[in-house]
């Protein structure tokens, strides 16, 4: 792709693929997560979890922008999450916004940046029950427009919520002005959670 200028790391992904059960890329809401996807995808396959859009006109048109290459899209449902097991099963990659609040059940509370945020938890059930390597994957959007540069960094464990909210963390300080602030961490969406799921 020649948009993208670099990537930094990639030895991590040959090594992944070696041992066979398959990669977790994990890309917060920084720079332009996007693009990782697309320019894996133009090496090997990739599953990518997505939230479908309320308004169906909408759906043609996102696709035609992430489908590109080997990526397959998976809703963030059921059917989406065993698209995903799938994939690892195959030995392939799947790639997860780890920023998303979670529906009702399905996270816990941890700490981000010093407040608690409703974090998902279901990439950590997936490593552990597939042993799949887990990479931040991180778009940095160059100067002027000139494309931009993949960082990969392996992550050795996102256990707990606390553990993947680090690991957003890190990625986040190395260019804090390229987050998407304004995706509010620290609310969840109506109904997200039960009475008893408050921090």
């Amino acid at each position: 792709m020649q948009t993208v200028k670099g990537c930094g790391n990639w030895h991590l992904v040959d090594e992944a693929l070696t041992k066979g059960k398959g990669l977790i890329f994990l890309t917060p809401h920084l720079g332009c997560f996007e693009i990782t996807s697309i320019y894996y995808a133009s090496h090997h396959p990739i599953t990518v979890l997505f939230r479908p859009p309320k308004k169906s006109w909408l759906a043609p048109l996102i696709d035609s922008g992430r489908v590109k290459g080997q990526v397959k899209l998976a809703p963030a449902n059921a059917q989406g999450v065993r698209a995903l097991m799938q994939a690892l099963k195959r030995g392939e990659a799947i790639g997860i916004l780890p920023d998303q609040i979670p529906a009702a059940g399905e996270g816990e509370w941890a700490d981000f940046f010093g407040k608690p945020a409703y974090t998902m938890t279901l990439a950590g059930k997936l490593a552990e029950k597939t042993g799949a390597t887990v990479i931040m994957a991180f778009g940095e959007r160059l100067t002027d427009g000139q494309g931009y540069r993949i960082h990969l960094t392996k992550v050795e464990s996102i256990a707990t919520a606390g553990l993947l909210n680090q690991a957003i963390e890190q990625q986040i300080k190395q260019k804090p002005e390229q987050y998407l602030w304004r995706y509010n961490r620290y609310k969840t969406r109506r109904h997200a959670m039960q009475k008893n799921d408050a921090p």
